[in-house]
């Protein structure tokens, strides 16, 4: 089974987010389970020159775009045993972001294009084209269009996975003629119409063979008005083929017992784990007390993440109780400005450091006891999932991945990996974290709450198999 793996960001080249997690992971734990899988980006400049510097050029080949004819060039490596292929075009992708620019509709047309241009130089053809995220939805639909008559791409199936709903890529109707070489016959409630404009990743919704999304539970959830961002109908529609499949992490890149970016290695030693605890509060200016729990947050400040639950009840919640909060992340001016003045406020119970350093967040993965996550809604969410491996009990709102990923703890059973709240609620989030803040202060009960933290599958062997599975189904 040949799979061409397509995106618009990867680890460990670029990354602005999850995504970037999931192609520098899938395509390693595809290629385990006997899948010949390669992958293709644009060639950004934010990538290192230690990257950039491996690359070998394979070929150039021109790209049409409405009235224009553009260069793109294709480069290549080999990094963990994958192929990766990088599309170069100047003008589009030597930027000084990823992403956040006027002609972002452009960018990515001639990204789509590029794929079905780029196949036709070299001496590989996929069986599979899987598509991640609207930056790739128009694939499915040019497999339709352009390229339909073409034998090269006769065989060839996609499969499309939606990693955030909210984010769709919704461009005016002027782009069809202007830039996709289409005409209106595409403009339909089957096609890519959405409310006048063009939307990309509803045409990967109509034109792709399968559809998946990260978590079983956002599978179900974006088939609702409340989650559905305009598109449950659509996917209401298309929900026979439509499955969730829920992100693992690669255990090896993130192992507490190798992991150099924390003081003190561990692997389910209680005792180690908190000698990372007393490094950080010292780090920190924060009391060193290895008695008081630490709760830690690390994540994009913005309201989808749940902060207008932390903002109601902050002050309730760190004047009454005997903790120790640590905030990594950058978003929002409002949450940023919450988070600063609660370090002014609290300074021996509250840290906020805006800005993000992967050696810090690993820091306080390793050294936290519990991992505040109390997301208003969440595709999948690899924050609960790199605390469960570094043995920090997750506190999550049971909605998307989280809920297919955490287990509330059940002090009878003593069974449950971490802490859950059904309603989206200041109060029922409060009542979670006192309940975990109490359990916290019973060494037997914490101490098997570590050993079933332990025990969670989080690798990508099972969503390979089912992704292995499910390329199946398509080609027959």
């Amino acid at each position: 089974m040949k799979i061409l793996m397509v995106g618009s960001e990867c680890s460990p080249f670029v990354k602005s987010g999850g995504l970037a997690d999931v192609l520098g992971s899938l395509p390693q734990a595809l290629s385990k389970q006997g899948a010949e899988v390669r992958v293709v980006l644009p060639k950004y400049q934010e990538m290192s020159d230690e990257w950039k510097e491996q690359l070998t050029l394979l070929g150039a080949y021109r790209v049409r775009l409405g009235w224009r004819n553009q260069y793109a060039g294709i480069e290549t490596l080999t990094c963990n045993g994958i192929t990766f292929y990088f599309i170069d075009n100047e003008y589009y992708f030597k930027r000084s972001n990823l992403y956040g620019f006027g002609d972002e509709a452009e960018r990515f047309v001639f990204f789509n294009r590029s794929i079905f241009e780029m196949l036709k130089i070299m001496d590989w053809i996929p069986d599979v084209i899987h598509c991640h995220d609207w930056q790739t939805g128009l694939i499915p639909l040019y497999l339709h269009t352009h390229y339909q008559n073409d034998p090269l791409f006769h065989k060839i199936k996609t499969v499309f996975t939606i990693h955030n709903l909210k984010y769709q890529g919704i461009f005016p109707a002027s782009i069809l003629h202007e830039l996709m070489d289409l005409d209106h016959q595409v403009m339909h409630e089957d096609g890519i119409e959405f409310y006048g404009n063009v939307n990309f990743m509803k045409a990967a919704l109509n034109y792709a063979d399968k559809v998946t999304t990260v978590s079983k539970t956002y599978a179900k959830e974006i088939q609702t008005s409340y989650y559905g961002e305009n598109l449950d109908g659509v996917l209401r529609k298309r929900s026979e083929k439509l499955t969730g499949v829920i992100n693992g992490i690669d255990i090896s890149a993130y192992d507490p017992a190798t992991d150099n970016a924390i003081p003190f290695p561990y692997e389910s030693c209680f005792n180690e784990k908190i000698k990372n605890k007393s490094m950080l509060q010292k780090e920190l200016g924060l009391p060193i007390d290895e008695s008081i729990p630490m709760v830690g947050i690390v994540s994009r400040l913005v309201e989808q993440k749940g902060f207008d639950l932390i903002a109601r009840v902050i002050d309730e919640w760190v004047e009454q109780d005997n903790v120790q909060l640590v905030v990594l992340g950058t978003g929002d001016y409002s949450y940023e400005s919450l988070f600063r003045s609660l370090q002014i406020r609290y300074p021996t119970k509250v840290v906020a450091v805006i800005e993000f350093k992967e050696t810090l967040a690993r820091r306080i993965y390793a050294a936290s006891d519990l991992f505040l996550m109390p997301s208003r809604f969440e595709p999948c969410g690899i924050g609960q999932l790199l605390a469960l491996r570094y043995l920090s009990a997750p506190i999550v709102r049971e909605t998307g991945g989280l809920v297919d990923t955490v287990t509330s703890f059940n002090e009878q059973t003593e069974e449950g990996n971490g802490f859950s709240f059904k309603n989206y609620n200041a109060h029922d989030m409060l009542y979670t974290i006192r309940r975990a803040l109490a359990i916290y202060q019973n060494k037997n009960k914490w101490l098997k709450l570590v050993e079933n933290m332990a025990n969670s599958n989080l690798s990508w062997d099972y969503a390979a198999e089912t992704y292995l599975e499910i390329y199946q189904s398509t080609v027959g």
